[in-house]
């Protein structure tokens, strides 16, 4: 009779492990920014709100997603550092600082997201006419060394200003999106270099006119930790496949995509996002899973015009499709 009770009991314990097995999940840290040039994140993180994750459904069962929102590149970077992110969209100037610092050991860009949407302005009735008026002027960016922040100072740099950290010819202000708008109203700053929703609402909201649209430019990266690359690469490759997916998928659901996006903008932001306003924003922004080693080749010189870039500056290991 004891036998019989301890098969029974080995018995049970064997269902409970392969029971409890069966049910453990591995989670993925995602992160991305409540932006429109986040779309592919924004409309996959209102998916899994709902239930119907993108990622999920091609990632399998067992696996369960995370998501992070950040303000700008650099914090999702130092997440990844953290190891308390496997996988971020981020814009390519934090991107590459991070590649560059870590000698090309911590980030990987597995797919493209995003190019364009970004854009410099000024007030409809400012003095601002062409790039030497701005010396003396303030412009906001959304953070310190982020990809809109960059661009603007290696801009400057290239109309023959001199600009520094804390001053210069033209004082460069990180200043986070949602303040940006009072600012501007209130004259705090002269001008605005940002991204999407921001520049339209910069536009509708702060009676702003666009001084130089920022088209030629990458925007949005999908990038992954290399130790996630490297531990998880089966899951890695699903991500990017995935990702390739929901990018085909939003070029041809506009309509149903930009519903998504609202509605998952409004619940990370508590911000109104009008339909025509997106849809403004929308025909600045060229979704692409691809990536342009030739637009590379412009955010690293930029960096290094800025003055984030320094030494060296090898992307051969940049981009490693899992």
């Amino acid at each position: 009779m004891k036998i019989k009770t301890l098969i029974a009991v080995i018995g049970a314990l064997a269902l409970f492990s392969r029971v409890a097995g069966a049910e453990q999940k591995t989670v993925i840290r995602f992160g991305h920014f409540p932006n429109i040039t986040h779309a592919q994140a924004v409309i996959a993180h209102a998916l899994s709100r709902q239930g119907k994750g993108w990622f999920e459904e091609r990632l399998g069962p067992n696996v369960e997603i995370q998501w992070f929102t950040y303000n700008a590149g650099p914090s999702a970077m130092e997440a990844i550092f953290a190891g308390s992110l496997d996988v971020t969209y981020v814009g390519p100037g934090p991107a590459l600082n991070a590649h560059f610092k870590s000698n090309g050991q911590e980030i990987r860009v597995i797919s493209g997201a995003a190019n364009a949407g970004a854009a410099l302005v000024v007030k409809a009735d400012s003095p601002i006419k062409n790039p030497a008026d701005f010396r003396g002027k303030k412009i906001a960016t959304p953070q310190l060394g982020n990809t809109q922040d960059i661009s603007c100072r290696a801009w400057l740099k290239a109309h023959g200003f001199n600009v520094t950290l804390t001053g210069g010819d033209v004082m460069v202000i990180p200043t986070a999106n949602p303040d940006q708008l009072a600012l501007l109203q209130k004259g705090s700053v002269d001008a605005v270099w940002t991204v999407e929703p921001w520049v339209t609402r910069l536009e509708r909201e702060a009676k702003a006119r666009v001084f130089l649209e920022d088209k030629d430019t990458i925007t949005t990266w999908l990038v992954s930790s290399v130790k996630f690359l490297r531990d998880r690469h089966d899951l890695a490759k699903k991500i990017a496949e995935a990702n390739v997916e929901l990018t085909k998928w939003i070029q041809e659901h506009e309509s149903e995509a930009q519903k998504l996006l609202i509605e998952e903008l409004k619940a990370e932001t508590r911000a109104d996002f009008p339909p025509d306003a997106v849809a403004q924003a929308w025909k600045r922004i060229h979704f692409t899973s691809e990536i342009s080693r030739e637009l590379i080749a412009k955010s690293v010189q930029d960096g290094k015009d800025a003055g984030f870039l320094k030494g060296s500056t090898d992307t051969s290991k940049l981009i490693e499709s899992p």
